[in-house]
């Protein structure tokens, strides 16, 4: 099955954590020089204020390059920086609710964890489904079984939503993800730890242009 229109290939996932204590901004920035197309701020341990306070930061930067900054969970934040989406997942905020907050035609991606998932009423209002894990990932741990490669296939033959895969996706295997129907890859570790943020990012990126 096609998918809808999603003009965006290479993900970034932003973890703190995964820095490995350098600075969090110079490694998206690098990234960014290196190929990625989004940016998602995703910040379990911060206040409102504390979040709001980085994402500004993070969209002056994303601004700088023409990168769209979505935001994990926290529409209030969305809001308050004028992000370009928001991510939520299947335990977050309702859709519904978080149209209502930030506009019907706002975009908000998806978490996708179980096919059944599918038939939920907010799946036909997402901008993306989030194929969450793809593969096991310590990054992530409140989830379902992994969909693997097998299960994204099957996912691809289900909808037309675009499907941005993420959760243990390497350079090694980033193509077999695209050819098994993903549209999009979401990295965390894969880039924010690698010596390299950028030289990494340009990696995926020729990964997923040979499909």
């Amino acid at each position: 099955m096609i998918s809808e229109t999603f003009p965006y290939k290479l993900y970034l996932v932003t973890d703190e954590a995964a820095c490995l204590g350098r600075d969090f901004f110079w490694v998206v920035e690098e990234a960014i020089k290196g190929g990625v197309d989004l940016v998602q701020l995703r910040e379990k341990d911060l206040s409102e204020k504390e979040f709001i306070y980085k994402a500004h930061k993070l969209q002056a930067l994303c601004q700088k390059y023409g990168v769209p900054l979505i935001i994990n969970d926290h529409a209030a934040v969305a809001l308050a920086v004028q992000a370009e989406g928001l991510h939520i997942g299947q335990n977050d905020a309702k859709m519904e609710v978080v149209k209502e907050m930030l506009g019907q035609d706002f975009p908000i991606g998806l978490s996708l964890e179980r096919e059944i998932e599918l038939a939920y009423p907010a799946t036909d209002l997402a901008w993306y489904l989030g194929v969450s894990p793809l593969f096991s990932t310590p990054t992530k741990a409140d989830t379902y079984t992994e969909w693997g490669l097998e299960g994204l296939e099957k996912l691809r033959g289900l909808t037309p939503k675009p499907l941005v895969a993420i959760g243990n996706i390497k350079i090694s295997n980033a193509h077999s993800v695209m050819q098994a129907g993903a549209d999009c890859l979401a990295i965390v570790s894969g880039i924010c730890s690698a010596p390299s943020p950028g030289k990494a990012s340009e990696a995926f990126k020729k990964e997923i242009e040979k499909v």
